[in-house]
């Protein structure tokens, strides 16, 4: 006959058990693979089992925490990203195992990517990987990369339609195998699947749901392992951690600022506590003015939108407003902010002339995380605002 207090030892388990399921998103993915190691057994009990294949390594994170490296002999390698999908990448010259029909196959060597991420674009440049671009999603003139304008008018890099039009025929007889997509694409699931039915494999780029922003340039030791380069890779990510972190030595400035955009219904459109913008600017010195917004949304997104009530009624007196014309199109003057709402007009930013405007390339930096967080540093602190790379301030 069970004791009560083994039935409550029992139960205690099970609860434990229970919540160990329930954990989602993108620490759920990293778990505890920090370190690149082929003889502990915890590790060698997360990695995938694939028939044929013998697990090796896991790729070490700093930040990092939605997508997972799993290397295994003979070149094999398994990214599991935090959104369940698993992309195996098959060295050049060796099949496809037969374990591994429920993955998302990369063959390399890989040549002729089409981009459609264009966040990933700065990623490939810095670890010197633009020759393997063939197609993108934007035109020349909306890029913000000069070495990627340059391909494209010398043509090394052609535009292959926008990532919800693409140009099938351009793209196949470009004998493009593989897409790197952002998550927009999941809002043209018609898209995705066309490509795959032509035999492209889609990898969709998960970074914006990071929650720092050293993790979003982390995702270079992803397309390192696509492409291999590796080791450009991690020269790149080791600088930019030593920047971002001796930037963390910034003190508060006490000053709140608000990040934001109005959509096209009237909504303001505003970063989760937890992303990696509102982190920026609290490495910066700044305080993001909403302490836990999007804490119960279940939504893997980076964004929420909220009324323009909710938005006066918690905004009205930050000291800074930073509009985001990264996906919205740019402000020149105060005025066009009122004309969006005109309850602008009572906030204490635009009373003191502190109403800032992203620059449309601040999207697409993702190398240089440090100085964009420096840019927000100086908005703060008054600094020269003639240094600014990524802000500008309205009048």
């Amino acid at each position: 006959m069970t004791s009560k207090k083994t039935g409550n030892i029992n139960l205690l388990l099970c609860i434990l058990l229970i919540f160990s399921f329930m954990l989602t998103g993108c620490g759920a993915n990293k778990k505890s693979n920090n370190e690149v190691s082929s003889d502990t057994d915890a590790i060698n009990e997360e990695a995938p089992l694939i028939e044929g294949l013998h697990f090796k390594e896991v790729v070490s994170l700093d930040y990092a925490e939605c997508f997972t490296i799993y290397r295994y002999e003979e070149g094999y390698s398994l990214i599991s990203v935090s959104d369940g999908r698993n992309y195996l990448l098959v060295p050049e010259g060796k099949d496809v195992p037969e374990g591994a029909k429920d993955y998302y196959i990369i063959k390399k060597p890989v040549s002729d990517i089409y981009l459609a991420s264009t966040s990933t674009m700065a990623l490939f440049n810095a670890m010197d990987a633009l020759d393997m671009v063939g197609t993108t999603s934007l035109n020349a003139e909306d890029w913000h990369i000069d070495a990627v304008t340059e391909a494209m008018e010398e043509e090394r890099i052609v535009f292959a339609g926008k990532y919800s039009e693409p140009d099938y025929e351009y793209l196949m007889d470009d004998e493009c195998k593989l897409a790197i997509e952002n998550t927009m694409i999941l809002h043209t699931p018609e898209v995705q699947e066309k490509l795959e039915e032509l035999g492209i494999t889609v990898f969709i780029d998960c970074s914006s749901y990071e929650d720092h922003p050293l993790a979003r340039s982390e995702w270079i030791k992803v397309y390192a392992e696509i492409t291999d380069r590796q080791d450009e890779a991690d020269a790149f990510f080791a600088e930019q951690k030593k920047y971002v972190e001796e930037l963390s030595d910034y003190e508060s400035t006490g000053k709140t600022v608000a990040y934001f955009y109005i959509n096209e219904s009237g909504s303001v459109v505003v970063r989760k506590t937890s992303d990696y913008i509102p982190k920026m600017i609290e490495i910066a010195g700044g305080d993001y003015i909403f302490d836990d917004l999007g804490a119960d949304d279940e939504k893997a997104s980076s964004s929420t939108n909220i009324t323009m009530e909710e938005f006066y009624n918690t905004a009205k007196d930050v000291d800074y407003l930073i509009y985001n014309a990264t996906i919205d199109n740019p402000l020149h003057s105060i005025d066009e902010l009122i004309d969006k709402n005109a309850l602008f007009a009572e906030f204490k930013a635009v009373k003191n002339d502190n109403v800032w405007c992203t620059e449309k390339n601040m999207f697409q930096a993702t190398d240089v995380i440090g100085n964009i967080i420096g840019d927000f540093h100086t908005v703060l602190t008054d600094d020269d605002a003639e240094t600014l790379e990524f802000l500008y301030r309205i009048h």
